[in-house]
């Protein structure tokens, strides 16, 4: 008797059906007397077909900041074969414009970086904070593109105000979580008209016997 090659589609449908991603947890503090109580948020990569969706989540009251210690930058992080015209910026900051940047970042001790994501129309300081997420996408790479630590082993810096009203830098080391999360449902509704499709063929020889 043939074996149904069903089991080995559905395996393959759902192996389609998701995209691996790694988080890293913002605990190390730089800021000048203190930004509070570690981890002061989340940075979240995600393998979405040939691009790399990066999201910036602070945690409660922690907010981004535009400081010098931070080189003006409210996100830095380094990258393999990457060019700036492959990093776009979800515009989710209403009234001010947050865009990619490149150039030799190297603020108050965190090491040397050369990209970065800066909020272009804000104020320096406290008064320029905003605490909606950094989200970007990085075009034609991988995640290990975006994990390499620095010279002084960091992966990734935010610059923030953070619950104590001190601001300054807070780096990320290692990733700490591995997982895998669902990618666009068309993947899924493609994979399940192939599992049809099969059933319905194999329906067909059976009726001609």
């Amino acid at each position: 008797m043939k074996r149904s090659v069903l089991p080995a589609l559905i395996f393959t449908i759902f192996t389609w059906g998701t995209a691996h991603a790694i988080s890293y947890d913002l605990t190390v503090d730089h800021c000048t007397g203190g930004c509070g109580s570690p981890p002061f948020g989340t940075v979240t990569l995600t393998q979405n077909g040939t691009t790399v969706d990066v999201d910036v989540d602070l945690s409660g009251t922690n907010a981004f900041v535009k400081t010098g210690a931070g080189d003006f930058q409210a996100f830095k992080f380094n990258a393999v074969g990457v060019v700036l015209g492959d990093i776009t910026v979800n515009q989710n900051n209403p009234g001010n414009t947050l865009a990619p940047q490149t150039g030799a970042f190297n603020g108050d001790g965190t090491g040397n970086f050369s990209f970065g994501i800066a909020c272009t129309t804000c104020g320096n300081g406290a008064g320029g904070a905003f605490s909606t997420d950094v989200i970007f996408h990085v075009a034609n790479a991988t995640i290990a593109d975006l994990t390499h630590p620095n010279n002084l082993g960091f992966t990734f810096v935010a610059d923030i105000l953070g619950s104590t009203g001190n601001t300054g830098p807070v780096a990320a080391t290692g990733g700490t979580t591995t997982s895998s999360v669902p990618e666009p449902s068309s993947l899924i509704l493609l994979g399940f008209g192939l599992a049809a499709s099969h059933l319905v063929a194999r329906n067909l020889r059976k009726d001609k016997r």
